[in-house]
């Protein structure tokens, strides 16, 4: 981690006391400003690539060690957030993850210490040398001193990812809303698991940190209605009307938007990032992207099923879309949506504003003293 991660104030400049807001979610304009200040010389392809390899890490660790979902999808929207504050060029992306994953663990109690963490993480990133270990559970024999110094550099990290949340141990899942919305909205059990999955899937993009759980659940159940109609229909003719119906109602502006506190415009928006996303990994099978199908189950073996894993690399499942089918939908969805709304950041019309001062520079500093606040300004103070 280079300790000159920002180029900041020196401390005669810094205040004697800053308070620094937590803002929950993030509008597109602030994502988009935000994103390209610590993308550096990477390209937004090569931003997403690191993206997802880095989502697939947290996966693969903690599944491996038996993480809840819930945790595994904090831990993802963790490591998001951190690096719209600092730059990726600055910091590996195995420091971030697992940090972000040990955070994860305290804000959902299932905690784990940093040292056994590291060592199922040694155990993925090198799997040859788990091969060959003696030890019952596959711990890889790291050299100590190794060891001691990763675990420093994650509860540095650590403390960088408490600030970026404001010591903010709330997080609200989208789950259980896609059960209760799709069973409101009358869906099938097999959409509601599609859309579960999609929910999952989710999580690999920035879509958690910009929209609230129950809209991101609506977004994902009008997204698995979509791609019900690139599948042949099942036999009971019902479910598929049913399922299409979804769709239907949600496409357009209605009573439902009030009823669940969202718009269609912001459901449309979410459907092409989590259709970018299969697109992507029906054009490259082999990428470490998202499970590859929102049907298929994930590729890393749960703690109940490890022993097949010893039987060799199970080969991952076809993909029910193709890249052209998808391509095609995204068109016909951009023929019939609704006009986008103009996106403003939070309490200014220039993200910059928000986000180019002192708050960013007293983040990860002994100088001065901060006062984290549980919320964004004009909220804070209203039971807050």
């Amino acid at each position: 981690m280079d300790p000159g991660h920002s180029r900041v104030p020196s401390p005669s400049q810094l205040p004697a006391s800053f308070s620094k807001y937590h803002h929950p979610y993030f509008t597109s304009a602030e994502v988009q400003y935000l994103s390209e200040k610590q993308r550096g010389k990477l390209s937004a392809t090569q931003e997403e690539k690191a993206r997802q390899q880095a989502c697939g890490f947290i996966e693969a660790v903690g599944s491996k060690i038996g993480f809840p979902r819930k945790t595994l999808a904090t831990a993802q929207n963790l490591y998001h957030r951190f690096h719209l504050f600092f730059p990726r060029k600055d910091f590996n992306y195995h420091d971030v993850t697992l940090a972000a994953l040990y955070v994860s663990t305290k804000m959902h109690d299932t905690l784990k210490k940093p040292r056994e963490i590291l060592m199922v993480s040694y155990a993925v990133r090198f799997p040859e040398l788990a091969a060959k270990s003696k030890s019952v559970g596959g711990e890889v024999d790291m050299d100590p001193a190794t060891a001691e110094n990763d675990r420093q550099r994650l509860l540095a990290v650590e403390r960088l990812i408490l600030e970026t949340i404001c010591f903010n141990f709330t997080s609200k899942m989208p789950f259980s809303y896609v059960i209760k919305i799709g069973r409101k909205l009358k869906a099938s059990k097999k959409l509601i698991k599609c859309a579960w999955r999609l929910t999952i899937d989710s999580h690999r993009t920035l879509v958690p940190i910009m929209y609230p759980p129950n809209t991101v659940a609506l977004g994902c159940l009008y997204t698995a209605s979509l791609l019900t109609t690139l599948e042949p229909p099942p036999s009971p003719l019902v479910e598929a009307q049913l399922d299409s119906q979804v769709a239907t109602i949600l496409k357009e502006k209605g009573d439902w938007e009030r009823m669940y506190m969202v718009e269609a415009e912001d459901l449309e928006e979410i459907a092409h990032v989590l259709i970018d996303l299969l697109i992507q990994a029906a054009q490259n099978p082999s990428a470490n992207t998202s499970p590859r199908t929102p049907a298929s189950p994930s590729p890393h073996p749960s703690p109940r099923n490890q022993h097949l894993s010893s039987i060799g690399n199970p080969q991952p499942p076809p993909i029910p879309y193709k890249a052209d089918q998808l391509i095609r939908l995204k068109i016909m969805m951009r023929q019939n949506e609704h006009p986008l709304r103009p996106q403003q950041p939070l309490g200014s019309a220039d993200p910059s504003e928000l986000y180019n001062g002192n708050d960013i520079a007293m983040l990860g500093r002994n100088q001065g003293t901060v006062r984290f606040l549980f919320g964004p300004p004009g909220v804070v103070g209203q039971g807050v």
